[in-house]
């Protein structure tokens, strides 16, 4: 049988009512009580009754997370980001994978699971601004990313035009001219990919330098074997290519091993830059040079809102107008523009 906060007091040798201040994260609990409580709960698989919690106190304590992929990197570490600035605020984060598919995404918005949790995070990929309607729900939501704007709710982003400008720039003032674009969707008029194209294209523009479309390699999904098919394809073409904008990390690793396997070195023969300052960037060989989003502060302001959002609907304040969040972004310089001795 599950254990209950009666086990939980009888094995601390404490009352229930501590066992309740030290679930709460009430303040008014001794840190070596506390610890014992802890110990107590770990030993015997303790877990709140979320049900009970809620109605309680109005609120469960958990928040929802909603991304497309967890296996993609981005959205992996996106999560380890919000996980983290959750613990921090006291909350336990419920993770849900839409697969980037409109049926789930619009789907999700009505999820009975939702119930469990106090408000949602979402980061939509096959919705778009005809579906902004949806997003008119009852309880807190903010949005993250660039498929959807002018919405109901608080939504946070990257300013992916200007830090797709500034990888492009880099590789401009590393001596770069036929700079391909790897990571672009046919046909895409808002989203990532829709604006780094529009970055890249500004930064061009800006240096005299004519757009190819030639140079565009156009994918389906941001994979790494999508950003190695697309490379390959561009060097087939025999243009030149000196520098590449990988539109995310993961399509510029996939780049640079189809770039390895064609003979040609990186930086000494093409220069090469990715997007989203993914851990294992670091570590490539060489090392890759990317652009930080801000996705650590991404994580931490939308978890303030949603968290300031649960706040003021429960405790029945009027609602402050919905506000957007733009993180600043870092450009990071590594081997694969500089060559050696550059920084991790």
């Amino acid at each position: 049988m599950a254990a209950t906060l009666r086990d939980v007091a009888r094995r601390a040798g404490v009352s229930i009512k501590t066992v309740s201040n030290v679930v709460h994260e009430r303040e008014y609990v001794r840190d070596t009580t506390r610890a014992v409580v802890r110990a107590a709960i770990d030993e015997l698989g303790y877990q709140p009754n979320l049900s009970a919690r809620s109605l309680r106190s109005g609120r469960t304590g958990v928040i929802g997370l909603a991304v497309p992929e967890v296996k993609l990197p981005y959205f992996a570490e996106l999560a380890d980001s919000v996980i983290a600035a959750a613990k921090a605020r006291g909350l336990t984060v419920l993770i849900e994978q839409t697969g980037a598919d409109l049926d789930t995404e619009r789907e999700l918005l009505r999820s009975p699971r939702l119930q469990l949790t106090d408000g949602l995070i979402f980061s939509p990929l096959a919705m778009s601004q005809t579906d902004v309607g949806l997003l008119a729900v009852d309880y807190p939501l903010v949005i993250l990313g660039e498929r959807i704007f002018d919405t109901p709710c608080d939504h946070v982003a990257m300013d992916n035009l200007a830090a797709a400008r500034a990888a492009t720039e880099h590789l401009i003032a590393a001596g770069c001219r036929r700079i391909a674009a790897v990571g672009a969707h046919a046909g895409e008029d808002l989203g990532s990919a829709a604006l780094r194209l529009r970055g890249y294209r500004a930064a061009l523009e800006a240096a005299g330098i004519a757009y190819d479309e030639r140079l565009v390699g156009y994918v389906g999904l941001w994979h790494r074997h999508d950003g190695a098919a697309a490379m390959s394809e561009l060097l087939e073409r025999d243009l030149g290519i000196d520098g590449v904008f990988g539109m995310n990390d993961t399509l510029a690793l996939g780049a640079l091993r189809a770039l390895g396997e064609a003979g040609h070195r990186v930086p000494e023969d093409v220069k090469l830059i990715g997007f989203d300052g993914l851990d294992e960037t670091r570590y490539a060989s060489p090392s890759l040079s990317t652009i930080d989003p801000g996705r650590v502060e991404i994580a931490r302001t939308a978890v303030r809102v949603l968290h300031e959002r649960i706040d003021e609907r429960v405790s029945g304040a009027k609602r402050a107008p919905s506000v957007r969040y733009t993180t600043d972004y870092e450009l990071i310089e590594r081997e694969s523009t500089r060559g050696s001795g550059i920084r991790l």
